[in-house]
Order: C-alpha cells, then sequence, then structure tokens
C-alpha cells in the first residue's frame, strides 16, 4: 500500500491513525507525506556504513587533533569529556536516525515542518561552522612533517580542489564517501596497535582512571572555547549529527528505501524530485518491521560509531600522553603532532614516524572530504525541499554541487588571505557546532513526540537522554556566550 507524498490537507496519514493529530506542514509550505509500508528490516553487514562514516570524520577533528592536543597539554584528566560527549551524541544520532527511519525525510525537512526555515538556519550555521578550512590547513601542515617542506598554503589550495571534482565526479556520492572513511579508519586504526605496542607502557594505560577520578573536572589551561570543542567534536558534532538522515537514507535505512538517492550531475542520472516522504500505517506487521529496524540501526550506531570513536579517542590521547607530555611544545597549534612523529620515530623507527604523519595527512584530509560533502548535503536537502521543489533546473544534485564548490572557493580564500591557524579554526568551528547541537536537540524533542505515531515516539530515559543534552550543550553555550560576547576582556 502506497500513496504519493502531497496528499492534500484532510489526507493527514497522523489523523488517520491519531484522530485530532496532525502532520506538521509548516502552514501548507510542505507537503503532506504519502503512506506506505516500511519496507522489511536487512542484516546489519548489509547497512554498516553510516556509524563509519560519522566516525571518521571525528577520527581527525576529535580524535587526532583536540584530545590528542589536550593530552600533551594537561595530560589524561579531560578524557572523560570524550565519553560524556560521544555517549551523548549517540541518543542524538538515534533520534535523528528515528524520525527518517520512520519516515523517509531528514531531519533538516522535519524541522522544516515546525517552522518552514528552520532547515536554512541550521544549514546557514553549518556553512558557518565549516567555512575555515581547518582540516584541510591541518592535513596540510601534518604532510609538510611527512615529507620534509613544503608550502601549506598551496598543499591546501591543491586539497580543496582535489574534494570538488571527488564530491562533483562520483556517479553516488554517499558510495564514494563511504569507501574513503572505510580505508581511513583502517589505516588510524592500525597506527594505533602498533604504537600501542611500541611505546605505550602500563602507567600511561593505568593514568585512563582519570575518566573516573577526576570525573567533571576541567583543568584551569584549557580555555571555555576549547572545552566546548572537545565536548562537540567527541565523534561528530554541529552539523555531523544531522547528516546522519542523509546518510542512512542514502544507505536504504528504514523508509528511507522509497528516497531516491544524492548521485553527481555529471556521471549520475540527476534526480529532481523533492525528498518528502511517507508514514506508515500502524499494524502490526508494521511495527515488527520498525522494530527490527530500531535494532538494527541501533547496533550499527553503537559499534560503528560510539564504540569506534572511543576506542580511537582514548587510544590517541593516550600515544600522545606517552609520547608527548611534558614536553616543551608551542601551544595554541597542532605542532605537537610533529614532537609525537619525532618521538615515535625515535622509538620505533624513522618509518614510523613517517607513517604516523602520512596517516594524519590522509586522515585530515578525509575528514575535509567527509565534511565538504555532509554541509552541501544539509544545504541542498533544505533548499530543494523548502524552497525549489517544483524547480526542473535546481536538481538536488545540482544544488549540492554549487554548494560544494562555493565551500571550497571561499575556503582557498581565506587561506590565501592568511589565516590558515589551523587549531584556531577547529575551536572557531566546534563552538558553533556546539550551540547547534544545543537548539536541534530541543528541535528533535518536539519533532519525534509530536510528529510521529504514538508507537515509535521518543520516551523514557532516551527521552531524559535528550533533556540532558539540552542542559549540557546549552550550558556551556551559555557560559562561552557571557565570557567572550558579553565580556570580552573577562
Amino acid at each position: 500500500m502506497t500513496t504519493e507524498p502531497g496528499a492534500g490537507p484532510t489526507d493527514d496519514p497522523l489523523a488517520a491513525q491519531e484522530p485530532g493529530r496532525r502532520f506538521p506542514t509548516a502552514g501548507g509550505a510542505l507537503p503532506m507525506p504519502g503512506t506506505a509500508d516500511l519496507p522489511e528490516p536487512r542484516p546489519l553487514r548489509k547497512v554498516l556504513g553510516p556509524g563509519v562514516i560519522g566516525a571518521g570524520i571525528g577520527l581527525a577533528s576529535g580524535e587526532f587533533v583536540l584530545y590528542p592536543y589536550i593530552a600533551s597539554e594537561v595530560g589524561l584528566s579531560f578524557l572523560w569529556a570524550a565519553f560524556v560527549g560521544v555517549t551523548l551524541q549517540l541518543f542524538i544520532n538515534m533520534e535523528i536516525e528515528r524520525y527518517t527511519l520512520a519516515t523517509g525525510e531528514t531531519a533538516l525537512t522535519g524541522f522544516s515542518r515546525l517552522w518552514r526555515h528552520w532547515g536554512l538556519v541550521f544549514g546557514l550555521l553549518t556553512i558557518l561552522a565549516n567555512l575555515w578550512p581547518g582540516w584541510a590547513t591541518s592535513s596540510a601542515t601534518v604532510l609538510t612533517y611527512a615529507v620534509g617542506g613544503g608550502s601549506v598554503t598551496l598543499i591546501a589550495l591543491l586539497m580543496l580542489a582535489s574534494i570538488g571534482l571527488v564530491l562533483t565526479l562520483s556517479p553516488v556520492v554517499y558510495t564514494a564517501v563511504e569507501r574513503v572513511e572505510f580505508v581511513k579508519v583502517g589505516a588510524v586504526l592500525a597506527f594505533v596497535v602498533i604504537a600501542f605496542v611500541a611505546v605505550v607502557g602500563a602507567d600511561d594505560v593505568a593514568e585512563t582512571r582519570r575518566v573516573v577520578t577526576d570525573f567533571g573536572s576541567v583543568p584551569s589551561q584549557l580555555g571555555l572555547a576549547l572545552v566546548l570543542g572537545a565536548l562537540a567534536f567527541a565523534g561528530g558534532g554541529g552539523g555531523q549529527n544531522l547528516v546522519q538522515s542523509n546518510w542512512i537514507r542514502d544507505k536504504g535505512f528504514g523508509m528511507g528505501a522509497r528516497i531516491p538517492r544524492l548521485v553527481s550531475p555529471v556521471t549520475g542520472e540527476d534526480q529532481a524530485k523533492p525528498s518528502t516522504g511517507f508514514l506508515f500505517p500502524a499494524t502490526e506487521e508494521n511495527l515488527r518491521r520498525w522494530k527490527g529496524w530500531w535494532r538494527v540501526a541501533n547496533t550499527e550506531q553503537l559499534v560503528s560509531f560510539w564504540f569506534l570513536t572511543w576506542l580511537t579517542i582514548s587510544a590517541t590521547s593516550v600515544i600522545a600522553y606517552a609520547t608527548v607530555f611534558g614536553q616543551d611544545t608551542p601551544g595554541n597549534d597542532i605542532s605537537f603532532l610533529q614532537v609525537e612523529g619525532q618521538v615515535l620515530a625515535d622509538t620505533v623507527g624513522s618509518w614510523f614516524g613517517t607513517f604516523f604523519w602520512w596517516i594524519g595527512a590522509v586522515s585530515l584530509y578525509a575528514a575535509a572530504l567527509g565534511i565538504c560533502d555532509y554541509t552541501a548535503r544539509l544545504v541542498a536537502d533544505t533548499v530543494k525541499v523548502t524552497y525549489l521543489a517544483g524547480s526542473q533546473r535546481w536538481s538536488e544534485s545540482r544544488i549540492y554541487s554549487t554548494v560544494v564548490w562555493g565551500l571550497l572557493v571561499v575556503g582557498a580564500v581565506v587561506l590565501l588571505s592568511g589565516f590558515d591557524q589551523p587549531l584556531v579554526l577547529l575551536v572557531i568551528s566546534s563552538v558553533v557546532g556546539g550551540f547547534m547541537m544545543f537548539v536541534y536537540s530541543i528541535l528533535l524533542i518536539r519533532l519525534n513526540r509530536t510528529a510521529l505515531p504514538g508507537p515509535v515516539r521518543v520516551r523514557g530515559y532516551r527521552l531524559g537522554v535528550m533533556v540532558l543534552a539540552v542542559v549540557v550543550f546549552g550550558g556551556i553555550s551559555a557560559v562561552i556566550i557571557g565570557n567572550q560576547v558579553l565580556n570580552p576582556g573577562g
């Protein structure tokens, strides 16, 4: 049983199931969803990927840069924040996925149903967070360590150009991004295993007890912006969490299997169809399928996002602690990675120091590619569905490609202007991302409590954790705004 999206106002599938309840349409700005049965759940091995992409992108920002940098400066006393951050993000990701599994629509489309312009607001905030090419400059900087020199700006510009070509020429964009992140995650795990055997001692591992003993403490050396950055970038952060909707939809999760995938306008079969979705009737058979999809989606996120992220944050932080902590390294930049590579070279062999820098350069490059992809995905999705649904010229794929190249051009201008401090750029991005998480956590609670059929709404302990996420990210954002904006000299 399937009816196409765009039904009239009297054909509300939610009202048909629960008289008196209405599915939000932003005052008629967005069409009603159609009605369709939920597809049969697929086994985990066939849908593994979205969580790995999320962890893979985060492997650069949180796991390769911010937390190792913190460990190099203050030891492992702030590692508890990684556990809190990645756990909160696991629950946030699942509420984002809940809406997409049930409707096939992205979370941004759901927000736009509550107020037409919410999707655009988050798209613009994501652009603001990611205009600064911090990952490309970080990758270029680490690459100069590996090859013995070179122009960071020139290398970063070449990287930006290559990212544009990959994202606009791949027939199915999701597939290309997934393959890059799988390779990257495998390489990072290989490095972690070798480094742990070669340079990490029992005393270094024992220091991880600080996750418990120092829980809640913040070393005085850490600025408030860096604290929020560490929490926001413990895994994903900001717009990266929101794009879980797009990734699981392209992978065919739940009702997302009924929505066209994002393809290249150059090499793929272009799609102009708006990505509004469906609601499934709350029949016994559909609820059985829902439970199957919910179990698979939770397992995929728990294994590939939460466990992988927490493992790599802990491991790379311990390695940085074992090699760099207590040494004289310049503050507020990523030169600690140069010192760390030199220690690894002295301990294991020169080849391993070079291997570490190459892994870092590739890891950060893959993050830059993933970040450009998800920023363009979020903007293209909300612009097409909310503002250009009737346009045959401006398909989602064409909007996506335009945003990709726009981001890269602005990034190039930033680099050529001389503003190329990687850690500063990453902290700017993370502060914006943390504020976004505060706002969209509130919207997720409202969306998943009011727009979905009763049996699949968020409730119980998951609702409690979402309220905690609002408190955590809202509280930290308020403190930073108070200190950095209202009292900049304080």
